[in-house]
């Protein structure tokens, strides 16, 4: 059966444990593939701490897959990486498996989130930091490009928080 929303996904936590999307119902979710050695690293690991500080009590998650398909730019390991962002950034999202996000290998929860809300020219993830807002359905409301910073799509989150 093709899935229907997000919840439909069962994804592995960077200890390794099965996480059922599904226990996310009801909340605005952020979903975003994340780097350690990327140029948008500090900006947005900044900013995505501060967003879900600002919005966790409203109901907003975010969850961070780590991706090293891009410049080889997480090569670290999932403790590794979850160090890097809970100590340099103070993160306190959820932090998930390294995954592939294209390609043959892809995660099957970033297959899904690439055919619902398909990128300009090609479907793609192009870099690390894509970012996709899910509501409170689990349906993908909106795509983000590497480049849009988590503190503009702020507005968005808002609104999907209020509905």
């Amino acid at each position: 059966m093709a899935a229907s929303s997000v919840y439909d996904f069962t994804v592995k936590d960077a200890a390794g444990n099965d996480v059922n999307l599904g226990t996310y119902k009801g909340k605005v979710l952020l979903i975003v593939n994340v780097a350690s050695q990327c140029g948008f690293t500090n900006s947005n690991y900044k900013e995505l701490t501060d967003v879900y500080t600002t919005y966790k009590s409203q109901g907003l998650e975010i969850l961070a897959f780590p991706c090293n398909q891009f410049g080889k730019q997480e090569p670290g390991t999932n403790d590794e990486i979850v160090e890097f962002a809970c100590t340099r950034f103070k993160a306190e999202f959820p932090i998930f498996d390294k995954v592939d996000v294209n390609g043959a290998n892809a995660a099957p929860l970033y297959k899904f989130l690439k055919t619902t809300k398909g990128g300009f020219l090609w479907d793609g993830i192009k870099w690390n930091f894509t970012k996709f807002l899910v509501d409170k359905n689990g349906h993908v409301v909106n795509r983000y490009a590497p480049t849009t910073s988590p503190k503009k799509i702020e507005k968005d989150i808002k609104k999907l928080l209020e509905s």
